[in-house]
C-alpha cells in the first residue's frame, strides 16, 4: 500500500510538472495555431533565473523562505519576458507563414540552451532549494517529497487562472474571437496583436514557473532540461487535444502516473517507451486526442 501511494503521488508531481509546461504550448497553439518549439528555451530560463536567484545573487532572494519565493518570481519573471520578446521580435513577423516560423522557433529553441552553456557551462548545477521543501512527510505509510505537493498545488493553480481566463475575462473573450475572426475584431478597434502577445506571455510564464519549481523535482538545473521536458509537453498536449488546456490537466496526470509505476514495476526507461504506447493507443481510440477543443 505504501508503495502504491509513494508512486501515485510522485506521479502526479511528474504530472504537474509536464502540465506547467504543456499547458502555456496548448494555449499558444490553440489559441494563436503557432507551434512553439521554443517553449522548452522559456521553462530553462525560468530555471536558471530562479537558481541564479536563489544563490545570492539578487538582494532579499536565497534558498529559504520569502527569499525563495522571491527566486521563483524572479525565474518566471524573467521567462515571461522572454516569451513576451520571443513573440514580438520572432512569431509575429511570421504569422502567416507558419513553416518559417516553426523554423524560427527551433532555432531559438536550440540557441538558448548553448547560450546558457555558454555562460553557466554544459553540467547540471545544484538548485538551492528551502530546506523546507527538501524533506519528506509521512501518508498511509509511505514517505512522501514535500516538493511533489508543491508541484501539484502549482499545476492546480495555473489550471484554475488558465480557465478563468478564457472564460471570464475580457482579454480571453478577445483572444477567442480574434482567432475565429481576426478581421472582426480588428474592424471593432481592438487591438489582436496585444492580446496575442498576452497569451504568449501567460504561456511562457507558466513554462517558466515550471522551470523554477522543476528544479525542486530535479534537485539541480542544466541547459537541456527545458528540451527534455518539452517532448513529453507535446506528447500531453497531443493526448489531451490539440488547444485544450482541460486535456492537457488529465493527458499529464495519465502520463506522470503511467511513467511512475512503469520505471517501478519493470526494467528502468520503459516508462518511457510506455507513454508512446499510450499515446498510440489514445489516438487510435479518440484521434483528437481527450477533448479535442478549447477548455
Amino acid at each position: 500500500m505504501s508503495t502504491f501511494v509513494l508512486l501515485a503521488l510522485t506521479g502526479l508531481g511528474l504530472g504537474a510538472l509536464y502540465f506547467l509546461v504543456a499547458s502555456g504550448l496548448s494555449l499558444i497553439f490553440g489559441l494563436m495555431d503557432v507551434l512553439n518549439f521554443a517553449h522548452g528555451a522559456l521553462l530553462s530560463i525560468g530555471a536558471y533565473g530562479t537558481w541564479w536567484a536563489a544563490s545570492g545573487h539578487l538582494p532579499g532572494a536565497g534558498p529559504g523562505g520569502l527569499g525563495f519565493v522571491l527566486a521563483v518570481a524572479f525565474g518566471t519573471a524573467v521567462g515571461t519576458l522572454a516569451a513576451v520578446l520571443l513573440e514580438y521580435a520572432v512569431v509575429r513577423p511570421l504569422y502567416t507563414r507558419p513553416r518559417e516560423q516553426i523554423l524560427a522557433t527551433v532555432g531559438v529553441g536550440l540557441a538558448i540552451p548553448a547560450l546558457l552553456s555558454a555562460i553557466w557551462g554544459a553540467d547540471a548545477r545544484p538548485f538551492p532549494g528551502p530546506a523546507a521543501l527538501s524533506g519528506t512527510f509521512g501518508l498511509l505509510g509511505a514517505q512522501i517529497p514535500v516538493n511533489r505537493l508543491v508541484l501539484i498545488g502549482a499545476a492546480a493553480v495555473v489550471l484554475v487562472v488558465l480557465k478563468l481566463f478564457l472564460g471570464r475575462t475580457r482579454h480571453g473573450l478577445v483572444v477567442r474571437a480574434g482567432v475565429e475572426d481576426r478581421a472582426m475584431v480588428t474592424a471593432l478597434g481592438i487591438d489582436v496583436r496585444k492580446a496575442f502577445t498576452l497569451v504568449f506571455a501567460i504561456g511562457g510564464a507558466a513554462a517558466a514557473l515550471g522551470g523554477a519549481l522543476g528544479g525542486l523535482y530535479f534537485g539541480s538545473v542544466d541547459p537541456r532540461q527545458g528540451t527534455s521536458l518539452l517532448i513529453f509537453a507535446f506528447v500531453v498536449v497531443v493526448m489531451g487535444g490539440m488547444g485544450s488546456v482541460s486535456g492537457a490537466a488529465l493527458a499529464s496526470v495519465g502520463v506522470g502516473l503511467v511513467q511512475q509505476f512503469a520505471n517501478y514495476y519493470t526494467t528502468a526507461g520503459l516508462g518511457d517507451l510506455s507513454v508512446v504506447v499510450l499515446l498510440a493507443a489514445l489516438l487510435l481510440l479518440r484521434p483528437r486526442g481527450l477533448t479535442g477543443r478549447l477548455a
